[in-house]
């Protein structure tokens, strides 16, 4: 027998956490856990964004049917069979099912004895290393925290932008951190004029590549700016579902998949799938979110390019351990499953 539960937890940031739409001090995640009479427990969680249109109240309100389908199948090696069954009782909720998803995974693969990368024929070796986050403040405090981050072994820095200030803070970065590999993500801040202009510059300061630098609805001004750039773009709001990967095939040169986006551990890996088709680079990306979430997207990094995979590194506490990616180099235990287990 399956039986299932969940809890709500509340977790703090080191600091805030701003982007160019909001600041925050503290994340609300939902933990779900899968457990077997065997006494074997799948941990998985949910990291909703209101942007998304998800609360933690929504995830509340939907994991009792969600579990339910779980309980119902009675068996987590048959994930196939509780996607389908979950479909037909939640059509929307990504984090929410995302939660389940990663839960299912880690009791499945427990239970044969394998961690979830293995069981998935990837090679840990070929994961990137993941960008560290400096997040939007005064430009001598992003400043400050790059040059921390570079100092605790992390090489490519992603700088938050979106402000009239965006040169100085890159700036700033730059000079605290010459050597290390920049991205920058406005997060829809600008207009396509913007943001084809704030590329010319920002390539002089050897950035790699620019993240969602218009509305995610503005689909021929994403295409413009793609097309008349300095730099590669990348997707993260344009591309939120499986879908999505070919409406944007013509118009970025990189996605940026994430499992409460787009719903779960199967699907990502479709989106990888059709993203090689359409020719487009990937990125494995995350919330601020504790390891309990974060453990199953680590274990997908070896299919990405790129990896942004940071969000438990972005909290005061974590009560989990497990895939850690410390240093910016991936780690993820040996043990079955994804390797998550209380701190």
């Amino acid at each position: 027998m399956i039986h299932t539960e969940f809890e709500r937890q509340r977790l703090p940031i080191d600091g805030a956490f701003t982007i160019s739409r909001g600041s925050k001090t503290t994340i609300e995640t939902v933990v779900v856990r899968v457990r077997d009479d065997a006494g074997q427990t799948g941990i998985g969680a949910a990291a909703p964004d209101p942007h998304y249109g998800e609360t933690p109240d929504t995830v509340c309100a939907v994991l009792p049917d969600l579990l339910d389908a779980v309980e119902a199948v009675d068996d987590p090696l048959a994930i196939g069979r509780i996607e389908r069954e979950m479909a037909d009782v939640v059509r929307d909720n990504p984090a929410a099912r995302a939660a389940v998803s990663v839960a299912c995974h880690d009791l499945a693969t427990r239970r044969l004895g394998v961690p979830l990368y293995r069981h998935l024929g990837l090679d840990a070796e070929r994961a990137p290393p993941t960008s560290y986050t400096v997040a939007i403040d005064d430009p001598a405090a992003m400043g400050e925290a790059a040059a921390a981050a570079v100092q605790a072994g992390y090489d490519v820095l992603k700088v938050k932008l979106g402000t009239e200030r965006d040169r100085e803070r890159v700036e700033a970065v730059r000079d605290a951190a010459p050597d290390a590999t920049l991205r920058v993500d406005a997060n829809e801040a600008w207009t396509p004029a913007e943001a084809i202009r704030n590329a010319e510059w920002l390539a002089d300061c050897g950035v790699e590549f620019v993240e969602q630098p218009v509305p995610a609805e503005n689909h021929e001004g994403l295409r413009r700016v793609t097309e008349r750039s300095a730099l590669p773009i990348a997707a993260d709001e344009s591309c939120v579902t499986l879908p999505d990967v070919a409406r944007v095939a013509d118009r970025v040169d990189i996605v940026n998949l994430k499992l409460m986006k787009c719903g779960g551990v199967r699907e990502a890996v479709r989106m990888v799938h059709a993203a090689r088709a359409h020719g487009l680079e990937v990125m494995v990306g995350c919330m601020v979110e504790s390891t309990a979430s974060l453990a199953a997207a680590c274990h997908l990094a070896p299919l990405a390019d790129y990896a942004d995979l940071d969000g438990a590194l972005l909290l005061a506490e974590d009560p989990y351990d497990g895939p850690s990616y410390e240093g910016g180099d991936l780690s993820l235990p040996e043990r079955p499953g994804t390797g998550v287990r209380p701190a």
